[in-house]
């Protein structure tokens, strides 16, 4: 069984669409992916908006309210994707726990998803309000500790971070394993053939051509 193929921001590789955006969503299905990753912050009046930085356009966003931002909205994400896509929602922040929750009741994803962080509180959080959902521990470096293990259901490391022998270890502790940021055929191919559930990667074009 093949793993999930999902893009990074969207179809990040490509340079006439934005990353993190309904339009790059958009074209990260239409090149093959199941879906996409994307990265959510929270505006200074509670909304969850999509992006990778605290700033943009020289707006930090935790300070800003939303209408000035001009960014997507996770509901946004939600009312147009969650019966089309594999979702993995990257919480950047604390403070949004409740409101992702909320969201996902009420727009429950058909195709999957999980709701990843690194930041260890933001996963314990969202487990004590609803111990149902699926959360990912995200991490780039081998000292980073993951929150307790049953509150996990997908460990997510680096490329760099991944052999065989750690995706054999987080198989037998009952766990998924989905893999970024993968850009290279090569390292599609090995990390398919190890039996990762997930593979993230910029170049979505190649990540779904490679499966064809």
């Amino acid at each position: 069984m093949r793993p999930l193929l999902l893009g990074h921001r969207g179809a990040r590789a490509s340079r006439h669409v934005p990353e993190n955006t309904l339009a790059s969503f958009e074209l990260c299905l239409a090149h093959g992916c199941d879906g996409f990753e994307f990265d959510v912050r929270r505006s200074s009046d509670g909304v969850a908006v999509i992006c990778h930085d605290p700033v943009i356009r020289g707006l930090r966003i935790e300070i800003t309210p939303t209408r000035q931002l001009a960014l997507p909205t996770f509901d946004q994400v939600l009312r147009q994707f969650s019966t089309r896509a594999f979702l993995d929602i990257e919480l950047k922040v604390p403070g949004l726990e409740k409101v992702v929750i909320s969201a996902l009741h009420q727009h429950p994803p058909n195709h999957g998803y999980v709701v990843s962080s690194f930041l260890p509180e933001v996963l314990s959080e969202l487990y004590t309000h609803d111990p149902n959902i699926p959360l990912g521990f995200l991490y780039d470096r081998q000292s980073q500790s993951p929150p307790p293990a049953p509150v996990l259901a997908w460990i997510i490391p680096h490329l760099k971070l991944v052999d065989q022998k750690l995706v054999e270890e987080v198989h037998a502790s009952g766990q998924k394993i989905m893999v970024w940021t993968v850009n290279r055929d090569a390292n599609i191919s090995r990390l398919a053939g190890w039996g990762v559930e997930a593979i993230i990667s910029d170049e979505t074009e190649l990540l779904a051509h490679s499966f064809r």
